[in-house]
């Protein structure tokens, strides 16, 4: 995330600008991990109106984001259940522009991310999280996403709260996203990236291990006709 008055990279690509067309969060993190393209992403650049409100680009009126009527027939029945929905959702309450650096190479050239998101399927992301788990068991588990306007999620609650974040895909994320069927995704702060590397070499090592207690064990309860 650029603060304000930090100048977005010349080489970044600005969807309305570069592409004729604006653009949803969750559009934008799909073109960064697909193409590796550095996208910046400003107020003039987006459409999602979820979207715009939870990066704070805009503060809609009171009445009209705290009724529910964003969400209704969307992702909620009623506007009652919209407003619960809202209220659970954490908001940029700065003004910063999100820029999506695409692919290792080009977040090397940039000096501090804020947060990482990694797509993956079920198990990979059940390894993150036991790799959280390793320094700190209750660490970042107390919120869990509602599969509705996951952006939030990715975004704004993984830097407020400087913990990871297990993400369930949103129907705009796989909608607009192209986010597959057998995709989740896990937020990580940056601050945190180490931790979570280390914890994960630890968890690859014990796994190992237990796999192989494990099936040594089932080929001896297989040959004594003990397994059920």
């Amino acid at each position: 995330m650029l603060r304000p008055g930090e100048p977005i990279p010349e080489r970044a690509r600005r969807p309305a600008r570069d592409f004729g067309k604006l653009s949803m969060n969750c559009q934008v993190i799909d073109m960064a991990r697909r193409y590796g393209w550095t996208i910046a992403l400003t107020r003039d650049d987006s459409i999602c109106s979820l979207g715009i409100t939870a990066l704070g680009f805009d503060q809609p009126p009171p009445h009209l984001y705290n009724s529910g009527t964003l969400c209704e027939g969307m992702y909620t029945a009623t506007k009652e259940a919209g407003a619960a929905l809202r209220g659970g959702r954490r908001q940029v309450r700065s003004r910063r522009v999100p820029r999506a650096p695409g692919g290792a190479r080009s977040t090397a050239r940039h000096s501090s991310p804020t947060w990482s998101c990694v797509y993956a399927n079920p198990a990979q992301v059940m390894r993150l999280t036991q790799a959280v788990a390793v320094e700190d068991a209750a660490a970042g588990w107390r919120r869990r996403s509602r599969g509705a306007i996951v952006c939030a999620d990715i975004i704004v609650t993984t830097m407020q709260t400087g913990q990871p974040q297990v993400i369930l895909p949103c129907s705009g994320d796989r909608i607009f996203g192209q986010t597959q069927d057998h995709e989740m995704a896990f937020a990580i702060p940056w601050a945190r990236m180490d931790e979570i590397i280390e914890g994960s070499r630890a968890r690859t090592g014990a796994a190992s291990a237990t796999r192989s207690r494990s099936s040594w064990s089932t080929r001896r309860s297989c040959r004594r006709g003990t397994w059920r």
